[in-house]
């Protein structure tokens, strides 16, 4: 489906087509009446009434596939759709008549959290979440949660809107597989498995790609440049700072992180996404000639490969679910600086309920007007780095291996893998 903006992913579908065979990406025509992001319109809201639009579309492609495969004796058991993707639920129930599950790219957490909002709702419609100092007594997590960490859309009446009518969604599903697993997230998995009233919850993570397709925007030389650069420098000695391809940070706040890596004195990788790039008064006077050598700053950067690197020993991150699964993986601790969506309940999931981040940020958002001191980032960059005495360390290296042997044959990601497809062919393990 064609969201706004987002050309770019006909190259990445390209290259994913060639690449896994045994996937099949069909195009949705686009919609004659395309709906546009308004001024005051949350995003989430926005791709709801993206998705509710498309489904005379894909129901007519659904049918389509579904007549091809029975002429060739193929029958179909199941239907999977992404989060954004759950009204597509009517397609699956009222119109094939098949199982409908979803596949949630992020944690068990945000599914509580997602449970607690349509369990709330059925009580009282009237409602409404406020950005206060509130703290939430969400089943699936040990420690009460902070309004204040809650996605940036619930505190819009039409984001809350979206989200309420997702989460609801989420009730008439089958089953939700999530991308985490029993060893990140024992005390959240474990308590949709005793949860009898819900949907099957199937913890089939860490899912990610390790051999990702560079992006289309990247610089392929650029990106030897720091690999090369990489492989000279000391085991766990690097910190690599990356924000996600909408981390934008104004001047001032550049200037700040510019000048906590000159005091910290570690070595750093910076993936910096900034509309004042080349800007001259973009950094601190004379900052590139003296971290000459000792730092590398970029624009798109190749994360999976960084993060697999052995000089890279700490992660300041903007707390997305995917680059927090590559950074357990790979066990690289993260500095926590969520900037939108549900990024800051992530980072508030990994210091409090995981006790597997340094706290930097948990609430902060990118559109305020906030500026992070560079003493406070200094601070938790030295946290984040330390060998001396690092729990956090210990425990991210803990649960890389866990993670890890949870996708083997045996372990438990795989064995959840295993039930959900025994549950969509009916066969009773």
């Amino acid at each position: 489906m064609k969201l706004q903006g987002q050309s770019h992913l006909d190259t990445y579908v390209k290259s994913m087509a060639s690449s896994q065979p045994f996937v099949r990406f069909i195009d949705v025509p686009e919609l004659e009446e395309k709906p546009t992001l308004g001024g005051t319109q949350s995003v989430e809201a926005y791709v709801y009434d993206v998705i509710e639009k498309n489904i005379p579309l894909v129901r007519n492609i659904v049918m389509d596939i579904l007549s091809s495969l029975a002429l060739d004796g193929v029958k179909v058991k199941g239907f999977v759709a992404d989060f954004f993707c759950l009204p597509m639920i009517d397609v699956a129930k009222e119109v094939i008549s098949l199982p409908f599950y979803v596949f949630l790219t992020t944690n068990s957490g945000f599914l509580a959290m997602m449970k607690y909002l349509a369990d709330r709702h059925s009580k009282d419609t009237s409602v409404f979440v406020r950005n206060s100092e509130e703290m939430l007594s969400i089943p699936g997590f040990v420690n009460p949660v902070p309004a204040n960490v809650l996605p940036s859309a619930l505190f819009v009446e039409d984001g809350y809107d979206a989200y309420i009518k997702l989460a609801i969604l989420f009730t008439k599903a089958n089953g939700i597989l999530v991308n985490s697993s029993f060893d990140i997230e024992p005390y959240s998995v474990n308590h949709f498995l005793d949860e009898r009233s819900y949907p099957s919850v199937y913890a089939v993570g860490p899912v990610f790609d390790l051999k990702a397709q560079p992006h289309p925007e990247q610089d392929l030389a650029r990106r030897d440049e720091l690999m090369k650069w990489l492989d000279d420098q000391p085991d766990a000695s690097v910190v690599f700072l990356c924000f996600g391809s909408m981390g934008r940070f104004r001047r001032p706040l550049v200037k700040e992180i510019a000048h906590a890596l000159e005091l910290c004195q570690y070595r750093f990788l910076w993936s910096l996404r900034t509309e004042e790039m080349t800007n001259d008064d973009l950094f601190p006077e004379g900052f590139l000639d003296r971290v000459s050598g000792r730092g590398m700053i970029c624009g798109w950067s190749p994360q999976v490969e960084i993060l697999a690197h052995k000089a890279v020993g700490g992660f300041v991150s903007h707390c997305g679910w995917n680059s927090i699964v590559e950074s357990l993986w790979f066990g690289v601790p993260i500095v926590t600086w969520p900037m939108y969506a549900e990024q800051q309940l992530n980072a508030f999931l990994m210091v409090k309920e995981l006790e597997l981040a340094v706290e930097l940020k948990l609430d902060y958002r990118v559109y305020s007007d906030e500026i992070v001191n560079a003493n406070e980032i200094e601070t938790a960059i030295r946290c984040v780095m330390s060998k001396d005495n690092n729990v956090v360390r210990k425990r991210v290296m803990d649960i890389s291996k866990m993670a890890r042997k949870a996708t083997y044959n045996g372990g438990s990601s795989y064995s959840a893998i295993e039930k959900f497809i025994h549950d969509v062919i009916g066969i009773k393990l």
